[in-house]
Parts: C-alpha cells; sequence; structure tokens
C-alpha cells in the first residue's frame, strides 16, 4: 500500500474547514484508516467540527474493545456525534457547526467505507467510479430523477447537505464494502475538488501520474485552484 493525503484552503476561503487523516499502520482493531472531513458553520466553527471529529473518531478506535469491527465503527460515530452535540451546547459560538465525514480501510482484499455528507470515495478498477452516495439536496434531485447530472453540477443549491455530523442531533453513516485488487486506486476527496474538475479529468490526472501519489494530488489541487478554487480542496489516493 502507498498513500498520500493533501488538503489546501483553495483560492475564495480565508481559512481551511477541512480535514484529513492518513494512516497505513493499524489504528487500533483497523488495519490502516484514511478520513477526509469539510466542516461547515462559521468559520471558527466548521474548523473546529472536523479537525475535533476527526480526532476523537481516531481516538476512539484507537482504543476500541467492541469484538467487531463495525461495532467499534458504530460506537465512534455515536460517540463523536454526542460530543459534538454537547460541544455545540456549551459554546454558542459553535451553534450550527457540523461536518462531512468519509472513512477508508482495506482489509483482507476488501475496501470497507463509511460516509455522512457529499465528500467522495471512489475506486478506480481500472475506470473511476464513485462509491460513496452524497447526502445532498441536489443528489436526492439526480437519483429522483428530476435532475440530470450534468445540471446537478451547477445546480445553486449543490453545497445544500441533507447528512452530516452536527451539533443538532444524531446521525448514523452509509457503509459500503467493495473488493479490491492490486493496483486497484482508492480516491478520498472533499467537494472542493469535485465541484470544479470533472471526474474524467481526476481519472485522467491519476493514470498519468500513477504509481506516484503526492504528485497526482498536488496535481489535481492546482487544478481545482485553477478552475477557480471556490472551495477548500482535500485529496487522498491510496495505491492498494
Amino acid at each position: 500500500m502507498k498513500s498520500y493525503a493533501i488538503t489546501d484552503v483553495g483560492k475564495m476561503r480565508e481559512a481551511n474547514q477541512d480535514y484529513v487523516f492518513r494512516s497505513e499502520e493499524p489504528v487500533g482493531v483497523l488495519p490502516n484508516l484514511f478520513i477526509v472531513a469539510d466542516g461547515m458553520g462559521g468559520h471558527k466553527a466548521g474548523d473546529f467540527a472536523s479537525r475535533f471529529c476527526v480526532e476523537e473518531f481516531v481516538s476512539d478506535m484507537s482504543e476500541a474493545k467492541e469484538k467487531t469491527l463495525y461495532s467499534a465503527l458504530d460506537k465512534a460515530f455515536l460517540d463523536i456525534s454526542e460530543k459534538l452535540i454537547k460541544k455545540g451546547r456549551e459554546n454558542s459560538a459553535l451553534e450550527g457547526m457540523g461536518t462531512t465525514f468519509v472513512t477508508a480501510f482495506i482489509k483482507d482484499g476488501i475496501l470497507h467505507a463509511s460516509n455522512i455528507g457529499d465528500s467522495r470515495i471512489y475506486l478506480m478498477h481500472p475506470e473511476l467510479e464513485q462509491i460513496s452516495m452524497d447526502h445532498s439536496l441536489v443528489a436526492e434531485m439526480v437519483r429522483n430523477g428530476d435532475l440530470s447530472e450534468e445540471m446537478a453540477r451547477f445546480h445553486p443549491n449543490k453545497n445544500i447537505v441533507t447528512r452530516a455530523i452536527s451539533a443538532n442531533g444524531i446521525v448514523v453513516p452509509d457503509y459500503f464494502e467493495v473488493p479490491v485488487e492490486e493496483n486497484d486506486i482508492v480516491i478520498m476527496c472533499s467537494d472542493g475538488l469535485t465541484n470544479m474538475v470533472e471526474n474524467s479529468e481526476i481519472a485522467a490526472t491519476i493514470r498519468e501520474f500513477r504509481g506516484d501519489p503526492k504528485t497526482a494530488c498536488e496535481k489535481l489541487v492546482d487544478m481545482a485552484n485553477a478552475n477557480g478554487g471556490k472551495d477548500n480542496i482535500s485529496v487522498i489516493i491510496i495505491y492498494v
């Protein structure tokens, strides 16, 4: 396994509300762990929510005593939701905060992924395929047949998420399990990349720099910024 993670403030935002985590080594009961979180709320609240949830999740998984992976994951998600709610009640400056949260780990030839919000996980095998399902208003409109994929890309309500870890209540993730093989590539990212760069361009860049996740990540960030950089940009690339 070889991986790289990058996060960038972009061209239009004053602060970076994204937060990423990457470990090719075991994290408690998990053999490896990768996370992208995209914070929302006021500038300080979004920063806090993404960083706090990632750090607490990693801590929970490191200390997990549950007998199965998914019972440990369920407990960690419940724990960070409850802790974020408590933080919001304690500090009015954090009111309205929240974060998307997408995780991945690879064990015994299976990609185990979870998702809350509209940050994404893709698998290139050999074509690029989105594994996660966006929790957003526009994505629901597309799934219901009310909007085309092309129209969705530029819809004014594209950034309205329908599920997030927030101070407003408990949420649960979607879980996905997908077989992976040697030379497959996993891509995780915030919408600061996917709103600025087409999937075909993402795939072409990863192919061009295959085997070099650092350069591929940097090129994708450069492309998002060149196209406007309207949001924070985070990318993790994992070579299986």
